[in-house]
């Protein structure tokens, strides 16, 4: 974070400081970074007492303070000999003191700051443009997936005046949560990827979320870029909502200003012509798997060139990124030509055919294809008939075995079972323990294996004892 006074804080945060002559006054200065982790505190830092659902922060002041802490910020004085400065509501300060932060970093004039949202694909789009842009200057980008109303403004707290291009992803629960975000990055260049089906039934309906996706261009200026999904009619229907100038990308399209021809996916990575509205054209290498990411790349590619960065740069920059993140088509294991592919972090109807699209397109036609999906939470009323749309892609795509795991993703064992077409197997089990007692002597060598589920399931670390098991 840049330096600021306690005062300076205590102004921003409209709080009142709590200090002792053994601590920091009123007119030393803080610069350290700000976090809700007491386990992430280092000396000099700011430890954010947020209370929560399991566990109250203000409970860690004392090992934020052991751990080196500079300042608490808490909602009352906690016995702890730390300078505090206590407020109404700490998530709001953070969010209060991000928005002042980003401002005085701004008025530098050396930053700009990109936003990210869509209902899937944030985090891998984050890392490609980071991976480009850290390439060139000093960037700051969300660590895992800090996109919401408390990741997002701590992200934005760790810029410094030495801060070239900070990246913000932002993610939505309700309408106006990304409204809130928009309004303390400010961003330059706002990217909407896809609308789909992800947090339908929290939002209530996808043109609710049509509705709290389109909030990351509504307030942009016309000196700011909006970046489009050409292929996605409900976010290209944003480009009447924005005022900025609007840039678009889309797959075998001439009518984009970044396109993709000739992807090509493998066991290796995947591949594609990008074409510009210039008619340039430009071959890319992706070590990720997966066609899907072809969309993130083009919005990455397309926010870098907003910025000025030389697309050649770009690409490189692109091609040295290894995996999207970890438990984000993950590639693992090796042993007996077994490739485990562990995508088990998130899941919604979209990311999940997507995945089972790339299952499919990377296995040779003379190896099996092997499917472990579990739950995908927080589609609402719409989960059985996605359940069903999923089960139906498996069966149409020859998926040669399906483990489903968990009470709450049963339907897809169900409906593929009931499937008279398919002469594929479906395998019902309860738990990730059981799923890998049976993976463990059902996989053959060379097959390729999908882990697939909402983060909530836990298939994720199944996938990471199947990557560990079937390693060299």
């Amino acid at each position: 974070m840049i330096a600021l006074t306690l005062t300076e804080i205590t102004e921003i945060v409209g709080g009142e400081l709590h200090s002792t002559p053994t601590t920091l006054s009123a007119t030393d200065t803080v610069s350290g970074l700000v976090d809700t982790d007491s386990r992430l505190i280092r000396p000099g830092d700011i430890f954010v007492a947020k209370p929560g659902e399991v566990t109250d922060g203000h409970n860690f002041v004392g090992t934020a303070l052991a751990a080196g802490a500079a300042l608490a910020l808490t909602e009352r004085v906690v016995d702890e000999d730390i300078a505090q400065i206590v407020v109404a509501d700490v998530v709001v300060a953070i969010a209060d003191l991000a928005r002042a932060v980003v401002a005085r970093v701004r008025a530098e004039g050396n930053l700009k700051v990109v936003g990210i949202t869509g209902s899937n694909g944030k985090t891998t789009t984050k890392n490609m443009l980071n991976a480009i842009l850290s390439a060139q200057a000093e960037t700051v980008a969300p660590r895992a997936s800090f996109n919401n109303h408390v990741g997002a403004p701590l992200t934005i707290l760790r810029t410094t005046y030495d801060t070239r291009f900070l990246i913000i992803e932002m993610g939505a629960s309700h309408v106006g949560d990304i409204a809130r975000l928009v309004s303390i990055a400010k961003p330059d260049v706002g990217i909407v990827l896809k609308v789909g089906l992800a947090h339908a039934g929290e939002f209530g309906g996808v043109e609710r979320t049509v509705l709290a996706k389109s909030e990351m261009v509504t307030e942009l200026t016309p000196s700011d870029v909006a970046i489009l999904n050409a292929d996605d009619y409900r976010v290209m229907g944003m480009a009447e909502k924005t005022v900025a100038r609007v840039r678009t990308f889309a797959m075998d399209t001439d009518q984009a200003t970044f396109g993709a021809r000739g992807v090509e996916s493998t066991r290796t990575g995947t591949d594609f012509v990008l074409h510009t509205e210039s008619g340039a054209e430009y071959p890319v290498h992706l070590r990720i798997l997966g066609e899907h990411h072809v969309y993130n790349a083009l919005a990455a590619l397309s926010a870098a060139d907003a910025l000025g960065i030389a697309l050649e740069d770009a690409i490189a920059a692109l091609g040295t990124l290894a995996r999207a993140e970890r438990w984000r088509m993950e590639v693992l294991g090796g042993r007996d030509d077994v490739t485990i592919i562990n995508d088990a972090y998130n899941a919604s109807p979209d990311s999940m055919a997507a995945a089972i699209r790339t299952l499919a397109q990377i296995t040779p036609r003379d190896r099996r294809t092997v499917a472990v999906l579990g739950v995908m939470t927080e589609l609402g009323e719409i989960a059985g008939d996605e359940y069903d749309r999923i089960a139906l892609q498996l069966v149409r795509l020859n998926i040669s075995q399906l483990v489903v795991v968990g009470q709450a993703a049963r339907r897809l064992h169900i409906t593929a079972i009931n499937e008279g077409s398919w002469d594929g197997e479906s395998v019902y089990c309860e738990e990730a323990d059981a799923a890998f007692e049976y993976l463990s002597t059902a996989i053959r060598p060379g097959d390729t294996v999908l882990v697939k589920s909402s983060n909530s399931a836990g298939l994720r670390l199944l996938g990471d004892r199947l990557g560990e098991f079937f390693t060299c």
